[in-house]
């Protein structure tokens, strides 16, 4: 697990550091570095997607990097990955070992880490790249976008039957006019999926079923995978659904986060995801240390947790986690000149 990440002149992230758990929500205004932040841990695995031109700082000098620090957590605390991208070079990642590490044990690690970092994922859904039809192919992974989600749902069917019919049962009970999930093969291959309703019988197509129902599928889907990735970025994941199932979208994120308390045996998945929605943050009244907020200051921003916040309990009293935040007490929220 990445413990936290430090930015130094990366776009607003000129001089910060994102503190992360097992599980992150960020909330802040419109460019306040969310997703900054979030391509930039993709990037630190695969060092060939962000250009030095195009995430400098604005009026960086020639002379400057950018970079990032990673100070991992867990069963890899004490080791500190270091990427650094350069104006004039190839951008470089090298990491500083726990001193108790020798040997064979520095390379094991060191492998463990660059596979981590090379299979974080950003999903960012939309509505028709998940209800598109897809190729059926061997070990097929859901898209950034949520295309693929066809042959990843076959896949299940095929290779997890039971992960397939638990998946299905939590289907219908986010979305009860629904009980089942089927397929269509289409004049030369491809694949599509189709939902069953519970009265009649009748066979929804993929392409017209709502954003939010093909968005909470795909969030579902990839809860049930038994291989997700190690670390999952997620753009607001509750775009398009209901306030009033928002509730089932954290529960969806906890159990990426949390297998262990939904009976599922596979490594934990790092959750770090982002929102603008005041319903879904007030589901973390009681859970502040999950929360980070974006504070944009002129052209900085600056990541606080917010259990750290020494007035936080007399700040909030009785009131909605959602109220203080709109009111700008917390930061995190557009300002005016």
């Amino acid at each position: 697990m990445i413990e936290s990440v430090e930015f130094r002149n990366l776009k607003a992230l000129r001089d910060t550091t994102l503190p992360l758990g097992r599980f992150t929500l960020i909330v802040g205004p419109n460019g306040s570095g969310k997703s900054t932040a979030l391509w930039a841990l993709l990037a630190a695995g695969n060092m060939g997607l962000l250009e030095f031109n195009k995430i400098a700082t604005a009026g960086l000098g020639a002379y400057n990097n950018v970079s990032l620090v990673l100070r991992w957590g867990g069963t890899f605390a004490g080791n500190v990955t270091h990427v650094t991208w350069g104006q004039n070079d190839e951008p470089v990642r090298q990491t500083d070992f726990n001193e108790e590490l020798s040997g064979d044990a520095i390379k094991v690690v060191n492998d463990r880490l660059d596979n981590i970092l090379s299979a974080i994922r950003i999903y960012s859904f939309d509505a028709p790249s998940i209800a598109a039809p897809t190729s059926l192919e061997p070990h097929m992974t859901l898209g950034w976008n949520g295309r693929n989600l066809a042959g990843v749902l076959h896949q299940l069917r095929d290779a997890e039957p039971e992960r397939f019919n638990a998946l299905n049962e939590e289907v219908a009970r986010w979305l009860p006019e629904f009980e089942q999930i089927l397929f269509e093969t289409h004049l030369g291959g491809p694949q599509s999926f189709l939902l069953r309703t519970r009265e009649g019988h009748h066979k929804i197509q993929a392409s017209e079923l709502s954003q939010g129902t093909l968005i909470a599928l795909a969030l579902l889907t990839l809860a049930y995978i038994p291989d997700p990735p190690p670390i999952v970025c997620l753009e607001e994941p509750d775009r398009g659904i209901h306030p009033r199932l928002l509730r089932e979208v954290l529960d969806v994120m906890y159990r990426l986060s949390y297998p262990e308390n939904y009976g599922d045996k596979r490594d934990p998945v790092q959750v770090i995801a982002t929102t603008h929605s005041p319903y879904l943050l007030d589901l973390f009244k009681d859970h502040p240390e999950e929360v980070v907020i974006a504070n944009k200051i002129d052209q900085d921003v600056h990541f606080e947790r917010l259990s750290d916040r020494e007035d936080l309990d007399e700040i909030l009293g009785d009131a909605q986690l959602s109220d203080v935040w709109y009111s700008g007490i917390l930061g995190g929220v557009p300002t005016h000149p």
